[in-house]
């Protein structure tokens, strides 16, 4: 019965997404390549003074990513370490200074790790001036770069890759705000709670007094979920009845997240004129999603471990209104995409299940990955899984009628070795430095062992990745953590998009190559099965060692 459950749910999910599949990855692939600029666009431009027809290299493109960035990380710090004076603080104090920087690295990255109490500590012109415009932003800023490498794919002998000013305007006005407006309206109507009302003092059963927060909820639900961010309004994120009051509301914001990530395929299809290549795209990124929920709840609801077996079911540290499988399903989507959100405590899963959501976010999050950054991640892994199985057959490699030359496979592999080199460095520092390894141990991590060291490395993993998921007996608010997992964001997040950036400008550069009898059909099962397989091992070479010092040895025990 249970996995009739599960089935449906899977099914529910499916069907609703490859409803949306074609008009909203057709949609999104008219916003990046229409020649026409709404009025409130062109004001914008104007304002900013940006030339809406002029067409950027890669470089300028950086550039542009980069200074924006950088202007957004600078306002959200100054609004925090402000918060004392201004409107809607709620009389809360401002962060320190290591917290403010680990939370705007964390929104401006797409990360939206909290290493703090959401409603204890930040007021709410903070929340929805800064946290919730970055939701925004950000995403966009991570679709405009995937957009970038498939001009790259489909330009001829350019040189240049589109206009960052455009592409991140467009995202936000055209894409994000409407889609977020109606989860907004939706999640109203399921009981997500919407207003200014500060903290409000009840009489709970007991006779005891508890202090309820409101806050303008919905509307950064919405957009935390649809642009993969993942920062929850509370400090139980989407476990809190105010931001996930009901099963169907669990559902709902399942959708939000992998709406976009599912539609991009399409839209990379549409752009390089050929649907069948976006299918195969799509191909590899369900196999790994559903292998992932297929094997988390089995794990989970195999119970394994002392403690769920004496209780009968591993329900510790899930709701009850949303039960394994709700908590499965919801755990396989954020951390398959880049969200992060929670509305179970991955610390409380078995030993083996809380390495699937780790696992998923190794793979480098392409099933199906963030906004834009699943695409343009697993469009890097098929320009090494076609270089492969050029080597195999013995010719060049070529991937959409471009050559794979050394040039594109250098920038490729730099890409990939950014994120585990970040987690591995992280990790290894927390445990071998003086006088952090003594903070690490006694104040960061609650369950001392390979749990902990489990929590360290799930730490990592979520921040290079720019997940923003916790295993949640870490207490991450010290010096250190705030530090070290603020730059892992700001590396894992940047650097790997200077790569992007580059090949798409590399590939932008050339012609297209006539396909012949040599030539890899990569639309086909054949070339699905390889990418899904280069995917994998890419993950298992690179961590399986670690992992065997983690969750592996804790559950083989």
């Amino acid at each position: 019965m249970t996995w009739l459950f599960a089935i449906a749910a899977l099914l529910t999910v499916a069907l609703v997404l490859a409803v949306l599949y074609r008009p909203l990855g057709d949609y999104m692939a008219w916003i990046y390549t229409s020649r026409k600029d709404w009025r409130v666009e062109r004001g914008i431009y104007r304002l900013i003074g940006v030339d809406p027809r002029s067409e950027q290299t890669w470089q300028a493109y950086l550039r542009s990513v980069l200074v924006f960035s950088a202007v957004g990380l600078l306002l959200l710090y100054g609004l925090q370490r402000l918060q004392q004076w201004l409107p809607y603080s709620l009389g809360l104090p401002a962060p320190s200074e290591d917290l403010s920087f680990n939370t705007a690295a964390s929104f401006v990255g797409n990360t939206n790790w909290q290493s703090y109490s959401p409603e204890q500590t930040l007021g709410y012109t903070v929340q929805f001036a800064g946290l919730a415009v970055q939701n925004f932003v950000s995403a966009a800023v991570g679709l405009a770069v995937a957009i970038a490498l498939v001009r790259g794919f489909a330009s001829r002998r350019s040189g240049t890759i589109g206009n960052f000013w455009v592409d991140l305007i467009r995202g936000s006005l055209r894409l994000l705000l409407p889609i977020a407006v109606i989860g907004a309206i939706v999640l109203l109507a399921g009981g997500v709670i919407q207003n200014l009302n500060g903290f409000t003092d009840v009489t709970t059963l007991s006779g005891a007094t508890q202090s309820i927060p409101g806050g303008p909820v919905a509307s950064q639900e919405a957009i935390k979920l649809l642009g993969t961010n993942g920062g929850g309004f509370f400090n139980a994120n989407s476990a809190h009845p105010f931001e996930n009051p009901t099963a169907w509301t669990n559902v709902v914001e399942v959708l939000l997240m992998l709406v976009i990530p599912f539609a991009l395929p399409r839209t990379f299809g549409r752009m390089v004129g050929s649907n069948k290549q976006g299918y195969a795209i799509l191909s590899v990124m369900g196999i790994l999603y559903v292998a992932s929920f297929a094997i988390l709840t089995a794990l989970e609801t195999a119970g394994r471990g002392t403690a769920p077996e004496l209780a009968g079911a591993a329900l510790e540290g899930k709701e009850d209104r949303f039960g394994i499988l709700g908590s499965t399903l919801f755990s396989t989507t954020s951390t398959g995409t880049s969200t992060g959100a929670v509305n179970a405590m991955h610390d409380s899963f078995t030993a083996l299940g809380g390495m699937l959501p780790m696992l998923n976010m190794m793979l480098g999050e392409v099933s199906p990955g963030g906004v834009g950054s699943g695409l343009y991640a697993i469009l890097v892994l098929a320009v090494i899984a076609v270089f492969i199985a050029g080597l195999l057959i013995g010719r060049t490699p070529e991937y959409l009628g471009k050559r794979i030359g050394p040039r594109e496979i250098k920038l490729a592999g730099l890409y990939i070795l950014v994120m585990p080199a970040t987690v591995l460095i992280g990790t290894a520092l927390s445990f071998v430095l003086p006088g952090v390894r003594e903070s690490v141990e006694k104040t960061s991590i609650l369950n001392p062992g390979v749990h902990g060291m489990s929590e360290v490395l799930y730490a990592f993993t979520s921040a290079a990745n720019n997940n923003g998921s916790a295993f949640a007996g870490l207490t991450a608010n010290t010096p250190w953590m705030n530090t070290a997992l603020g730059v892992a964001i700001l590396v894992g997040r940047f650097v790997p998009i200077v790569f992007v950036l580059a090949l798409a400008g590399s590939l932008a550069a050339q012609d297209k190559v006539p396909a012949n009898a040599g030539t890899l059909p990569t639309h086909r099962p054949q070339f699905v099965g390889l990418l899904t397989t280069v995917t994998v091992l890419v993950t298992a070479l690179t961590f399986f060692p670690v992992l065997t010092l983690g969750p592996l040895a804790e559950g083989l025990q």
